[in-house]
């Protein structure tokens, strides 16, 4: 079971597997912590090093509180949209013609039929955004393939309220959320290539560490631009 440490309003989760460093965590967007330790770490020690660590803790829990939140789409003209990080304004147009999405230099134009309701124009919004990414990930699954070595037996998309990405180590699938299509492609990339090397290593130890810097020697940098970009009024809460 489990374990926490608490200081003062800030409560740590904390866990113990068989790795060699202690990792500390602050996650988005509510700033839940979590600390990892080695198996043989007693609690008090974890304690002290969360200590020496809680003015960082605080600076990270400032910067998610402050962080820009996108608020719930509505899907009416002149609202912004995101697609592969670049904004576009909406243009709805009512026709009766089979709905569709349309992109130019500055405009996504969603065309649907007369009296469809915002559920209607966000789902063919989201059919849209599910065929952008079903055309961009299975050539990126295919070049890491080839990198890392290992066979991905099958990509799902879907809306996931808890993490860009997932991997099904026994079945050899990765899940990615539907989210990615707003933001740009090397962080779509990015959360490909960190779900592909759950693969070769189920979990977040040293050695899932060590293949990901080899492979990916910017994926710091990633993960902290896709953790800064804005979120969704309903997105991850890992």
């Amino acid at each position: 079971m489990g374990e926490t440490i608490e200081l003062g309003d800030i409560s740590i989760s904390v866990t113990r597997k068989d790795i060699k460093n202690v990792h500390l965590s602050v996650h988005p967007p509510e700033g839940r912590v979590t600390l990892v330790a080695p198996s043989s770490t007693r609690l008090e020690v974890a304690r002290a090093y969360a200590i020496s660590k809680l003015s960082w803790i605080r600076d990270q829990q400032k910067k998610l509180e402050a962080q820009a939140r996108e608020s719930p789409r509505q899907f009416v003209t002149r609202e912004s949209h995101y697609v592969w990080g670049r904004r576009y304004l909406m243009v709805i147009v009512y026709q009766v013609a089979k709905p569709s999405v349309s992109l130019d230099h500055k405009r996504i134009t969603l065309t649907v039929r007369p009296g469809s309701d915002a559920k209607i124009r966000a789902e063919v919004m989201h059919e849209w955004q599910k065929r952008q990414l079903h055309a961009v990930v299975p050539p990126l699954i295919k070049k890491w393939e080839l990198k890392l070595g290992v066979r991905v037996a099958g990509y799902y998309l879907q809306r996931m309220k808890t993490k860009w990405g997932s991997c099904n180590y026994q079945a050899g699938n990765i899940r990615l959320n539907t989210e990615l299509v707003k933001k740009p492609k090397d962080l779509l990339e990015y959360v490909i290539v960190h779900e592909m090397v759950h693969l070769l290593e189920p979990t977040h130890n040293d050695r899932f560490i060590s293949i990901l810097e080899e492979q990916y020697p910017t994926w710091r940098e990633a993960r902290a631009e896709l953790n800064e970009l804005p979120l969704t009024a309903e997105a991850w809460k890992e």
